[in-house]
């Protein structure tokens, strides 16, 4: 059997005209892929939210201090946020992770507590994480997925929690892709006119401290933060076990990017769920070649695309598997 032209053809036969389902034709046919079968299932879904704080905050690049991350992190254990509410709609289980957070949680059965430090370096003065550093969050990541996936959960999503990261994400678009600085970095948290000016220049700086290395696991190490070092690892695991991987915003798709530098293929497992309200999310998705689900001027980060995307794909799903054809409808198909 080939099955991508069984699939297609199990797509294209269902009572309606010919792609009339538009992309939920093509998440349709990318889950069938992803699974090797013609009846794919999600089971379980998972949502794992990377919280840490970045030491280029001091650099005036935020219109929110530092704490805000930790304060975030509790709001999520005590199902305050945005994305306790859009996963308890959606039955997802919701997993957070303190990746290096400045501040001591308390345990927590929603928490995993895995962090080499509290908070990435300050990039103006050194890199974001030592080689070890790098290397314990890449693990961290790989650990945490692989216990879901051992826990029968196969579609899964990437959310972060980290005042400064919309930096991080810049600077990684800038040097995977040689883009300026100024293209790349936008108003993140909200920050004005002026504390966008500081926020470029700070950037640049830091681009210009380091030497170019086509190394993109290197440039992460660099220019990253610790939850999105996680991610990279979380990301990479999923994709070896062939999850489904749902792709949240602007920090989630430089992630994504890091890996997919190193293996392109990477891609066939992502949807993209929606296109943030972050400027250079745009410029991200088309540098990946890829279209996003969803476009609703969102930018909460916390993985929220994800979820408020997943009802969408599970309808992709639900039409293939439930939906019947002109055969069993006994309905007229178009003449040839």
């Amino acid at each position: 059997m080939n099955l991508k032209s069984e699939l297609q053809k199990k797509i294209d036969m269902k009572t309606k005209p010919l792609g009339s389902l538009g992309f939920l034709e093509d998440i349709a046919f990318k889950i069938g892929k992803i699974q090797n079968t013609l009846s794919p299932q999600l089971v379980n879904p998972a949502m794992v939210v990377f919280a840490a704080d970045h030491g280029l905050t001091k650099e005036g690049i935020s219109a929110y201090p530092q704490e805000v991350t930790h304060q975030m992190v509790l709001n999520f254990l005590n199902n305050g946020a945005a994305i306790n509410v859009f996963c308890r709609q959606h039955g997802i289980e919701l997993k957070i992770v303190d990746a290096g957070v400045n501040f001591d949680f308390e345990t927590h059965p929603k928490l995993y507590i895995r962090k080499p430090r509290n908070g990435s370096r300050n990039m103006l003065q050194e890199p974001a994480m030592t080689s070890k550093e790098f290397e314990f969050s890449l693990q961290s990541g790989k650990q945490i997925v692989n216990e879901l996936f051992a826990e029968n959960c196969n579609i899964i999503g990437f959310g972060e929690m980290g005042i400064g990261n919309t930096s991080a994400a810049s600077l990684l678009l800038s040097k995977l892709y040689s883009i300026p600085i100024e293209q790349c970095a936008g108003r993140g948290t909200g920050v004005n006119e002026e504390q966008l000016q500081q926020k470029i220049k700070v950037l640049k700086q830091v681009s210009e401290k380091y030497s170019a290395n086509d190394d993109a696991l290197e440039m992460a190490r660099i220019f990253g933060g610790l939850e999105i070092a996680q991610m990279i690892g979380a990301m990479e695991a999923a994709f070896k076990n062939n999850m489904i991987i749902l792709i949240d915003g602007f920090i989630a798709s430089a992630a994504i990017a890091v890996l997919a530098k190193k293996e392109a293929s990477i891609l066939e497992n992502c949807i993209f769920c929606h296109i943030s309200d972050e400027q250079a999310h745009q410029l991200l998705l088309q540098q990946l070649g890829q279209r996003a689900l969803l476009n609703m001027n969102m930018r909460v980060g916390e993985g929220t695309g994800c979820a408020v995307a997943y009802p969408i794909i599970k309808s992709a799903v639900n039409f293939l598997n439930e939906m019947a054809s002109f055969e069993q409808a006994n309905v007229s198909n178009k003449e040839s």
